[in-house]
């Protein structure tokens, strides 16, 4: 919650997308540890366009996202920010052939009637960040299934460093098209962004290796609960229960996703015979 609370401090003063240009080129002193990685790889054409593609998706969707920050309340933000997950499972049963089974299905309408819950079209005003959150969840599940795709076939180092590289590249035009110089106050709490961004993935990565998904999952409801008392306390936003509502729904399919995905895989990987010992 660290980077949204910065990001939203910060407001429209630095455009959106020379804000996220300048939180990744700062972003890239982290990525020194892995360039000995980056630099062994043997990358072939078609793992470079798929790198490339992955970059162009994640630009995108980091500029939406800087950009429904500085005009929704943070809670908004972060409830619609659950519905990538619900992309990734449509994406992988359209893309990667993978099963779309009955129980999926009305797991994904659950978390589309949370987005309906969250957005009350016709009941208020849909503002133009609740339509950036949209189309950035949908490119950062993109972004997902390409990442998921290339850490089958090279080293996770190489997939954040090479995501950070292109990153930082597609977003420059966009930056040097609307420029404004930024303070130093500002580039300090940029790079403060690119710190807790990059401690944020550093613990995620942690918990999944000690915890199963379905223990960390139901967790990152706790996103939503920070994020609705920070915008209260912090910035004055009020409190809106529909928003609660409908991010507890969308999470509630996540994790019903995450638990079933789990329980097959136990299922599939059970031995069939007694395993005796010898």
């Amino acid at each position: 919650m660290a980077v949204t609370a910065i990001v939203k401090y910060m407001g429209p003063r630095v455009p959106p997308a020379e804000a996220a240009f300048l939180r990744y080129l700062l972003g890239l002193v982290f990525l020194f540890p892995m360039l000995s990685s980056v630099r062994t790889a043997r990358l072939s054409r078609r793992q470079w366009g798929l790198f490339a593609l992955r970059g162009i998706f994640h630009t995108a969707g980091v500029i939406l996202w800087f950009f429904a920050m500085t005009r929704i309340p943070i809670a908004e933000v972060t409830a619609m920010n659950y519905l990538a997950p619900i992309y990734v499972t449509i994406g992988a049963a359209i893309f990667l052939g993978e099963r779309f089974a009955a129980r999926r299905i009305a797991a994904v309408l659950i978390a589309l009637i949370g987005a309906a819950v969250i957005l009350r079209p016709g009941f208020r005003v849909i503002e133009e960040g609740h339509v950036s959150m949209l189309f950035a969840a949908i490119v950062f599940a993109g972004s997902y299934l390409l990442a998921k795709i290339m850490a089958d076939e090279v080293k996770a180092t190489v997939v954040v460093a090479m995501l950070s590289i292109f990153v930082t590249i597609g977003l420059a035009p966009f930056a040097l098209a609307d420029w404004v110089t930024p303070s130093l106050r500002d580039l300090g709490l940029l790079f403060a962004v690119a710190c807790f961004a990059t401690a944020g993935h550093y613990t995620m990565t942690l918990a999944f290796a000690s915890a199963p998904v379905t223990v960390t999952q139901p967790i990152t409801f706790l996103q939503l609960v920070w994020a609705v008392l920070l915008g209260a306390l912090v910035f004055a936003e009020p409190v809106d229960i529909w928003v609660i509502m409908g991010g507890g729904l969308i999470l509630a399919s996540i994790t019903f996703i995450t638990w079933r995905e789990a329980m097959l895989r136990h299922k599939k990987f059970k031995p069939t015979t007694p395993v005796t010992k010898s």
